[in-house]
């Protein structure tokens, strides 16, 4: 007869089953937490560099939006000069402080207009990346920047319909285009002939055109409307409110990310 042997395996403990499961569990949560800290990793800095294209166009704003405020107080100048000077002084014989102003006050419109830049602002919002920025008062700051571009949007279209309505009507009647011609010999802009003349001494004949048909009391009725109601308005209000804005979500940035200018 055969003999067979029979090997018996024997049986585990169930602390031996016990470890396995808690290497196991270990070893899933430890790659969970891996995971975990990998993903917030990921979001600090994709917040960080968010953070800092976003300061780099809100920085570039407050320079833009400082030099369009001060192209509106000499505008604002300008105007107060041309109403005071409507008034009562002699129409025939204006002198070059004339012709500076009424450029500055009236002729010229692109120096005062404010276009933010909100290519990042506009990604923040519409692909949600805003949500990597964890701090509520910024988040809330970006929404109250939105909502100060868009005041000021609209408060430049209401410019534009009232230059339209008031400002243009003087403008086509009333300006000096050979003045204006010289201004622009060489090749130069307006604005930059106006700006040269300002500093030289240099005396260029000013005529106002159709002199007969100005009405002194209209038209100062007029700039006086359009200084006060429009161009002062804006500035004080609407781009003076983007500009705190701006300087607070700065400040944010820059402790929250330690971004250095």
């Amino acid at each position: 007869m055969e003999v067979h042997a029979h090997t018996h395996t024997a049986r585990k403990k169930w602390t031996h089953y016990f470890w396995e499961f808690l290497m196991l569990f270990l070893a899933v949560f430890c790659g969970f937490l891996a995971e975990y800290q990998l993903e917030h990793k990921i979001e600090r800095d994709r917040a960080k560099e968010l953070a800092k294209s976003f300061y780099t166009e809100l920085r570039n704003d407050s320079v833009t939006a400082a030099s369009k405020v001060a192209n509106r107080v000499k505008q604002e100048a300008a105007l107060d000069y041309l109403v005071r000077f409507f008034k009562d002084s002699s129409l025939t014989n204006v002198p070059k402080a004339f012709a500076i102003n009424f450029e500055f006050g009236i002729s010229f419109r692109t120096p005062t207009v404010f276009e933010p830049r909100t290519m990042m602002l506009d990604q923040l919002k519409n692909s949600g990346s805003l949500r990597y920025f964890k701090n509520e008062t910024l988040q809330q700051l970006v929404g109250d920047l939105t909502v100060a571009i868009k005041n000021i949007y609209d408060r430049q279209d209401l410019e534009t319909q009232q230059r339209l309505q008031y400002i243009n009507p003087i403008i086509i009647q009333h300006y000096d285009y050979d003045f204006d011609a010289v201004m622009k010999k060489n090749g130069k802009t307006i604005f930059e002939g106006i700006q040269q003349y300002e500093k030289s001494g240099e005396i260029v004949p000013y005529a106002i055109n159709q002199v007969e048909k100005l009405d002194r009391e209209a038209i100062t009725n007029q700039l006086n409307f359009y200084l006060g109601n429009v161009v002062s308005s804006t500035r004080q209000v609407h781009i003076q409110k983007y500009i705190e804005i701006n300087a607070e979500l700065l400040k944010i940035l820059r402790k929250q990310y330690r971004i250095k200018d």
